[in-house]
């Protein structure tokens, strides 16, 4: 008889998400149903212990065939390259692009759950074009505030599924990638380039040695216990 194998957590969701299909039937069904300018919306970076958190909304247009044949999709299931690539595909062929960020003061004042409904809703709210419809991954937010109020879908995996929702993912990533890059050269030792803020062992490591940043989100669990081990 075989072992029995055991399959992580991580690795049964990263399986699960290659499994789904990346495509424009939200958005052609919407469309079906009367909504025109529809809004796919996304964040990255809720899990890190360093920065905002980013969200972008993104309205592309009806026809969406030269982004899935560029293979758009989920951001965490592309290379960097990829990533980079798409985005510049997507800024070309979108007709209304909004990023927004929320700090790490906020995030600790607030909770990560609402900055991240905080940093989507602004990042609606300063589209170009008023959304009629918005495509959310996993959250409902509180349109009331819009000048325009709208309506909106959430979809659990939905930058797996929605390419408006895939394309919004991949905007925000790129996007705050650049910025721990650019943020490493001022807060140097972290190696924020290289894990973006995630808790790897290098950023848990570097946390230990040199303590958090005023850019570290100090409600999180790792930099709190750092900050009190240096100052206890």
């Amino acid at each position: 008889m075989s072992p029995t194998k055991t399959v992580s957590a991580s690795a049964a969701k990263q399986r699960l998400l290659k499994s789904l299909v990346c495509s424009d039937a939200h958005e052609q069904a919407l469309r079906l149903g009367g909504f025109h300018s529809i809004a796919g919306v996304d964040e990255v970076g809720r899990g890190c212990l360093f920065g905002p958190v980013v969200a972008a909304a993104v309205i592309l247009p009806p026809q969406l065939a030269p982004l899935a044949r560029a293979g758009l999709r989920d951001s965490k299931q592309l290379t960097h390259l990829q990533r980079e690539s798409l985005d510049r595909l997507i800024r070309s062929s979108a007709l209304a692009i909004s990023i927004a960020e929320v700090d790490a003061a906020t995030i600790d004042r607030v909770n990560i759950y609402q900055a991240t409904r905080l940093a989507m809703l602004s990042a609606v709210r300063t589209l170009a074009i008023a959304p009629d419809h918005l495509l959310i991954d996993a959250m409902q937010l509180d349109l009331s505030e819009l000048a325009h109020p709208c309506a909106q879908t959430k979809l659990i995996h939905g930058d797996a599924l929605s390419l408006s929702i895939a394309a919004a993912s991949v905007v925000a990533k790129v996007y705050r990638d650049r910025m721990m890059c650019e943020l490493d050269a001022t807060h140097p030792g972290y190696g924020l380039a290289a894990h973006k803020g995630y808790a790897t062992a290098q950023h848990l490591r570097a946390l230990t040695l040199l303590g958090p940043t005023p850019l570290h989100r100090l409600s999180f669990a790792p930099v709190k216990a750092a900050a009190n081990q240096l100052h206890p």
